[in-house]
């Protein structure tokens, strides 16, 4: 049976239901202030992991579920710097990620420009599954992979043919080259075209970032576009419960404690990258330094283990410079 609506609420009056919960208000102006630009639904994932916890019957198992209530000693502060710990996270990502999908998409255009400039609008240069399979069910129903991902770069294209190279290209030559159109690619379109790929030219690629194959490249392709996208719309990141999943390497740099449902795992891909990408890049360094400022909180209520990191990770080769 469905609820009745949530009903509107000023932001004094969602100020005083936090207060009414349990959740300690400092500073109350700069708590409204907050709330004003930054949104009681968008906060409310990070004051989530403050509210109470109960176990509930339910049929033959105990199930968690969070109260209304927040755990005694919870402060609207401490929400507000685990929100601003998060956006540091974010725009590090970003920062890795951009490195990382400039550089992947030109191995991309270097690699099947050789063999045709328009490659990646011949079927014959990409793999059967993506060139040739067609689907079979779904909206899809009819089509290839490939076709669908042709409609996406020319509604792309479509966008930005006013942009000079562009327009120049579409006014001389009718197609933009590879090494042209990688321009108006995103990083979803990147990734789904190095997964339809023929296997030695995914293979080329995957062995120069470290991945025992091109199939496992992908998937470290596919999880670094999941965490782009949680990060480019500004979604909260540190603990999220990542959705697609890369297996963690056997050899290299990589703990087998690691966990792939955690974020720090898939920081810990992108410095493997970057460390061959640009490898005097500090970036490395500023991650340990902003784990560093997890912030302490007097309720217990978070702890910096549920981003993934695991015991003594900084003094891993992989976060020191060789």
């Amino acid at each position: 049976m469905a609820q009745p609506p949530k009903q509107w609420k000023s932001f004094e009056e969602q100020l005083a239901l936090l207060q009414q919960r349990g959740l300690l208000v400092d500073n109350p102006e700069a708590a409204k202030s907050y709330l004003e630009r930054l949104g009681y639904y968008r906060l409310s994932g990070y004051w989530y992991p403050f509210r109470q916890l109960a176990h509930q019957q339910d049929a033959d198992a105990v199930v968690p579920r969070r109260l209304n209530t927040f755990i005694p000693g919870s402060h609207f502060a401490d929400v507000v710097q685990l929100y601003i710990f998060d956006k540091k996270l974010r725009l590090l990502a970003m920062d890795a990620l951009e490195r990382i999908e400039m550089a992947v998409r030109v191995d991309i255009a270097h690699r099947l420009g050789e063999v045709d400039p328009h490659a990646h609008e011949n079927p014959a240069c990409l793999h059967g599954h993506f060139s040739k399979q067609i689907q079979k069910r779904g909206p899809a129903k009819g089509k290839t992979e490939h076709q669908l991902w042709l409609e996406k770069y020319h509604g792309l294209l479509h966008r930005a043919r006013r942009q000079p190279f562009v327009a120049h290209y579409q006014r001389h030559y009718e197609k933009l080259p590879i090494w042209v159109a990688i321009e108006v690619w995103d990083f979803g379109m990147m990734s789904k075209l190095y997964a339809g790929m023929k296997k030695a030219d995914q293979d080329s690629i995957a062995q120069k970032y470290g991945a025992t194959d091109g199939q496992m490249f992908a998937s470290w392709l596919r999880s670094l576009n999941f965490i782009r996208n949680v990060s480019a719309h500004h979604s909260r990141l540190w603990n999220i419960n990542i959705l697609e999943r890369a297996p963690i390497p056997t050899s290299g740099d990589f703990d087998q404690r690691l966990k792939n449902a955690r974020p720090f795992f898939y920081f810990c891909l992108m410095q493997a990258m970057l460390r061959i990408i640009c490898p005097r890049s500090s970036w490395g360094q500023r991650l340990v330094a902003i784990v560093n400022e997890f912030p302490e909180t007097a309720s217990g209520a978070v702890k910096v283990e549920d981003f993934g990191v695991v015991e003594g990770w900084a003094q891993w080769s992989l976060w020191n410079q060789k």
